[in-house]
């Protein structure tokens, strides 16, 4: 594989609605980010933050099925469905999966299905000069979609799109400049996400125990200086009682008898405090005037860097 991963062009957070005709959105399905590259023999899968995923999704790595390229790279967002909607918590089963026996299991009970939005290199050129219009073009003609693999749709009329999305209790939508090129490790207003449902990656820095098993964590972000806030603690979710008991089981290796947080949380008193290690992916309704989240749900646990869980995440 010839081809270094890239980061991938992300979407800016907006309550707002711009304004033009060169404007157009798109759901915003709630997966794994990921950009698939194929040379022409080897095809990579490679998440946003550049950690090779080939091994968890086999089903997309022959792209002759669904591509007509010699040679391409894909951005796009894998899902997984549960009750007719994408569900981060099944998705991430798919991904936190480490072993080919456990994949193999797991694809059995997880279908995915990849959303392609983006195109950035064909048959030898680069594409990421040109506009989004022109990209979508090259990527519908391109792309042959079959059950595995879908083209995101453009809609004109965004708020009506909104308003569908938000009765489906799906998780936003994206807006995109026509006319933008893409930006590698960029992060513009030319895309802009607008969503029903807010979430972040925490560290779970404390637990509170029923009958000797954990039923809730009390979550953190960091701040510039390094300390870490609490933002709150949460119970519910998508964790199921094997998670709960699992959670459990290594909490017991990381207890620490001093509080990993600044301030003092509103469960203190019955806290079991944690090394700072665990993270937790939280979707929760808005911030509160005490930067604490209101109705945080827990998604999934999820592999990545302690330290990134930090106030700037948008």
């Amino acid at each position: 594989m010839d081809f270094k991963p890239v980061l991938p062009f992300e979407p800016v957070s907006t309550d707002e609605w711009p304004v033009g005709t060169h404007f157009t959105s798109q759901i915003k399905w709630d997966g794994v980010r990921m950009l698939l590259y194929f040379d022409g023999s080897t095809t990579k899968l490679i998440n946003r933050r550049t950690n090779d995923r080939t091994l968890q999704y086999p089903e997309l790595t022959n792209p002759q099925a669904f591509c007509s390229a010699d040679s391409v790279i894909l951005d796009g967002e894998i899902i997984a469905l549960s009750d007719g909607k994408p569900s981060f918590y099944e998705i991430m089963r798919r991904d936190s999966a480490r072993k080919s026996s456990t994949v193999t299991r797991v694809m059995g009970q997880v279908p995915i299905t990849y959303m392609v939005f983006d195109i950035l290199y064909l048959n030898g050129d680069w594409l990421v000069h040109l506009s989004l219009k022109e990209r979508q073009a090259t990527l519908a003609s391109t792309i042959k979609p079959n059950h595995l693999v879908q083209l995101v749709t453009n809609h004109d009329e965004m708020e009506a799109l909104f308003a569908i999305v938000k009765q489906h209790e799906l998780e936003g939508i994206v807006i995109k400049d026509l006319t933008s090129s893409y930006v590698i490790n960029g992060k513009d207003k030319r895309w802009m996400k607008k969503k029903i449902f807010k979430d972040l990656y925490a560290v779970v820095g404390g637990v509170t125990y029923r009958d000797k098993i954990v039923n809730s964590l009390l979550l953190g972000l960091y701040d510039d200086q390094g300390q870490l806030w609490c933002i709150g603690y949460a119970g519910t979710g998508k964790l199921t009682v094997k998670d709960w008991q699992h959670v459990t089981e290594i909490v017991q290796s990381i207890t620490t008898q001093e509080r990993p947080f600044v301030n003092e949380p509103e469960r203190s008193k019955e806290a079991v405090w944690i090394t700072p290690q665990l993270v937790v992916k939280v979707s929760f309704m808005e911030w509160t005037r005490n930067q604490t989240l209101r109705h945080p749900s827990i998604q999934s646990f999820i592999q990545m860097d302690s330290k990134a869980c930090n106030f700037s995440q948008n």
